[in-house]
C-alpha cells in the first residue's frame, strides 16, 4: 500500500474503528444470550455455551473463504457484503424466537458470525499495515476502545430487555402446568425479536455507508513482495513464530470469551440476583477498556510489545488464583479484572505474529483470523467442567492457556527458520 497522507490515514481509521464497534456489540452480546437462551430454551450449561460455539466456529469455517472473497469483490464491497450477512444472521433470530426453537437461534449467530469473519479478515492485516510496524500495537488498542466500548452497551441495552424478571421467571416456572410453562417460555423467547430487527436495520444502514465511503483500498500483498526475510520461503509453514502465534492466539480468544461470557452465570452461582448479575459482562469489558488506554499511552515509548504480553500473562493467573480461591462479589470482581489481563494480548500477538511473513501476509492473517474459533471450543469445554464440578472450578481450565501466552511473550515470537 503506497504512503497515505495523514488526512486520509485518519479518516479510515474512523470507518474502521466504527466497524470495530460492530465487531464489540454484535460479539458481546452473547454473553446475555447464554443465560437467557439457558432459561427460554431449557439447557444445562454445556448445550447453553453452543451459543459461543456457533458464532466463534465460523471465523474457523470462513476464514480462507473470506479471504477468496476479499481478493474477488475488494476491501470496500467485501466488508459491505459481511455487513449484510450479518443483517440476515440477524433476521434469522425472528423464526428462531417464534418456533423456540434452539438449533435456528445457533444457525443465526453461525451466519452472524460468518460476516463477522470477512470484516475480521479485512479489518486486522488493514489496522497493522497503516502505519509503522512499531505502533502497530497502539494502532489495535485504539480499536479495541471502539470495540469495548460498544460491547459495554451491548449487553446492558440487551440484558436490560430480554433478561428483566428472569429471577421471578426461573423460581415460578418449574409450577406451572405445563401448557402456562410453554406460554411463558415463548413469551421470554419473543423479547428478543424487536432488538434483531432493529439490528439488522442498522447494520444494512452500515453496509450502504462503507459501500458509498471514501475508504481506500488495500494492496498488501505487492509491498510485501519485497520483504527479504520472505523471500526465499516457500509455505506458510516456514515461519513457526506464525504457527506458534496462532495457537495461541486461539488460546487467548478462548479465555477472553469465557472470562466475558461466563460471568453472568457465575455470578448467579455466587447467589448474586440476575438483575445485578447481567452487568457483570459490562465490568469485564470496562477493565478491558482500561488496559486499552494503558496500552495507548505506553506503548511503544514506554513498553515494548512483548513486555505488554508478559505482564498481561502474569496479571491474568495472578487474577484467576485470587477468583478461584474466594467466593461472592470479589471472586466475580478478579473474574472481570480478566478483562483488564486480557486487553493487550490481541493488540500484542497480532503484529508479532504476522511480521516479515512477505508475500505471505494475507494467509496468514486468514490463519490468525481462524484461530478465533479459540472462542467457538474452549467455552464448551468450560461448560462441560462446570457441569460435571462446578462453575467456579471449571475456571482452572484457563490456567495453561495463560502459562502458554507467556511462553509466546518471552520465547515463541522469536523462532525463526532460515
Amino acid at each position: 500500500m503506497a504512503p497515505a497522507e495523514p488526512q486520509s490515514i485518519k479518516k479510515s481509521l474512523i470507518i474502521i474503528g466504527l466497524l470495530f464497534s460492530v465487531f464489540g456489540f454484535v460479539t458481546w452480546l452473547s454473553s446475555v444470550l447464554i443465560p437467557y437462551l439457558k432459561l427460554a430454551c431449557e439447557l444445562n450449561n454445556s448445550q447453553a455455551y453452543m451459543v459461543a460455539f456457533a458464532l466463534y466456529i465460523s471465523y474457523f469455517v470462513m476464514a480462507l473463504p473470506g479471504g477468496w472473497i476479499l481478493k474477488k469483490t475488494g476491501f470496500k464491497k467485501g466488508i459491505s457484503l459481511g455487513l449484510i450477512i450479518m443483517s440476515v444472521g440477524s433476521l434469522i433470530f425472528i423464526p428462531a424466537a417464534l418456533s423456540r426453537t434452539y438449533s435456528v437461534f445457533l444457525t443465526g449467530l453461525f451466519v452472524q458470525g460468518a460476516g463477522l469473519s470477512i470484516l475480521q479478515t479485512a479489518s486486522n492485516p488493514y489496522v497493522t499495515i497503516l502505519g509503522p510496524q512499531k505502533t502497530a500495537a497502539k494502532r489495535i488498542s485504539i480499536m479495541g476502545i471502539c470495540n469495548g466500548v460498544a460491547g459495554i452497551i451491548a449487553p446492558i441495552i440487551l440484558g436490560s430487555v430480554i433478561l428483566n424478571d428472569t429471577d421471578a421467571i426461573s423460581k415460578n416456572i418449574e409450577q406451572l402446568n405445563p401448557v402456562a410453562k410453554i406460554a411463558e417460555l415463548n413469551a421470554l423467547a419473543h423479547r428478543v425479536i424487536l432488538p434483531y430487527i432493529i439490528m439488522a436495520i442498522i447494520l444494512l444502514i452500515l453496509a450502504l455507508l462503507v459501500h458509498y465511503s471514501g475508504l481506500p483500498e488495500v494492496e498488501d500483498e505487492k509491498e510485501a513482495t519485497d520483504n527479504t526475510i520472505a523471500a526465499n520461503k516457500k509455505s506458510i509453514f516456514q515461519f513457526p513464530h506464525l504457527l506458534i502465534g496462532a495457537f495461541t492466539l486461539f488460546l487467548y480468544v478462548g479465555v477472553e470469551v469465557i472470562s466475558g461470557n461466563t460471568i453472568i452465570d457465575y455470578g448467579s452461582y455466587q447467589g448474586i440476583p440476575m438483575v445485578t448479575a447481567k452487568f457483570f459482562t459490562s465490568m469485564t469489558l470496562t477493565a478491558m477498556l482500561i488496559g486499552y488506554l494503558i496500552g495507548i499511552i505506553s506503548m511503544p515509548k514506554f513498553l515494548s510489545q512483548e513486555k505488554a504480553l508478559q505482564y498481561s500473562a502474569l496479571a491474568g493467573i495472578v487474577f484467576l488464583l485470587c477468583a478461584l480461591f474466594t467466593s461472592g462479589y470479589l471472586s466475580v470482581l478478579f473474574i472481570a479484572l480478566l478483562g483488564l489481563a486480557n486487553a493487550l494480548m490481541w493488540p500484542a500477538i497480532w503484529p508479532l505474529a504476522i511480521s516479515n511473513l512477505g508475500r505471505f501476509t494475507k494467509i496468514g492473517s486468514s490463519l490468525l483470523i481462524m484461530s478465533i474459533c479459540g472462542g467457538a471450543l474452549l467455552p464448551l469445554a468450560y461448560g462441560h467442567f462446570a457441569d460435571i464440578s462446578n462453575p467456579q472450578k471449571a475456571y482452572w481450565i484457563v490456567a495453561p492457556c495463560y502459562l502458554m501466552i507467556l511462553y509466546y511473550s518471552l520465547r515463541g515470537y522469536k523462532i525463526r527458520t532460515q
